[in-house]
């Protein structure tokens, strides 16, 4: 059943992970897809992956240039669009005493100042009735060591959603957060991971989880898709897909 059919998606930041996973749901559902990535290795499987059944394209969402080309792209490529998902970003876990005015600037430019002009840019190719969806994270809301920057980039960001929700009302565009726990992907969520750090990360994530488990990123793509599709009285709001994380279930005892 091609439940998308007719219709047209953007996918920032949509070569891996979640954003990949909901591309090819996407796909698969019928939908016209634009899909965007930074790194050539991930662009290249990408390409390999969909075939000719999407575009794939190369955008630095740090770069004022880079939006107003992939506004001009997605004008040429598809016009007018049903839904855009907002998931590019970028995590660096670092103590408070140990973060560089470099990596706060990197984390800022892209998960909020990009964010906010790429959905400034995009918004009037998105139709009336259409939908914004933005990937935040429970750090958003958590006091959790080491990621500081990462989460106040990412509670502007959910901030900055609920604005844009408020504005766009008079076209009925609706506009939401999903905002995911620990989900497998290859970075766990946080670059320049070693290997053995990123299976500690892991085993923490599964130990202070309530569901005891990561999510997927299947589980994570069927969220945006409801937000995004299936939602119609729904904006300005945050879809948890976290296990229970945040809302601090505790597992009875065996």
């Amino acid at each position: 059943m091609e439940k998308y059919r007719g219709k047209k998606a953007v996918v920032i930041g949509g070569t891996t992970g979640m954003g990949l996973a909901t591309g090819m749901a996407l796909i698969k559902g019928g939908a016209q897809v634009l899909l965007t990535g930074q790194t050539e290795a991930h662009l290249e499987a990408t390409r390999g992956q969909v075939g000719m059944q999407a575009d794939v394209v190369r955008f630095n969402m740090a770069s004022i240039a880079d939006i107003h080309r992939l506004y001009e792209l997605i004008e040429e490529k598809l016009g007018q669009v049903d839904f855009v998902f907002m998931n590019a970003g970028v995590a660096r876990l670092e103590p408070f005493d140990q973060v560089a005015e470099a990596t706060y600037d990197q984390v800022f430019n892209v998960n909020t100042k990009g964010a906010f002009f790429t959905a400034q840019r995009l918004a009037p190719l998105v139709k009336d009735g259409g939908a914004f969806v933005f990937t935040s994270s429970i750090a958003d809301g958590r006091g959790t060591p080491g990621m500081g920057v990462y989460a106040g980039s990412k509670a502007a960001l959910r901030a900055f959603a609920q604005v844009l929700a408020a504005e766009l009302l008079p076209r009925s565009i609706r506009v939401n957060i999903v905002s995911p726990g620990f989900i497998k992907t290859e970075t766990m969520g946080a670059a320049g991971l070693s290997q053995a750090e990123r299976e500690a990360f892991e085993k923490v994530g599964d130990q202070i989880t309530p569901m005891k488990r990561h999510g997927t990123v299947e589980e994570v793509a069927r969220a945006v898709l409801f937000l995004a599709f299936d939602a119609t009285f729904t904006t300005g709001s945050t879809f948890y897909v976290d296990g229970g994380l945040a809302q601090g279930l505790t597992p009875p005892r065996q």
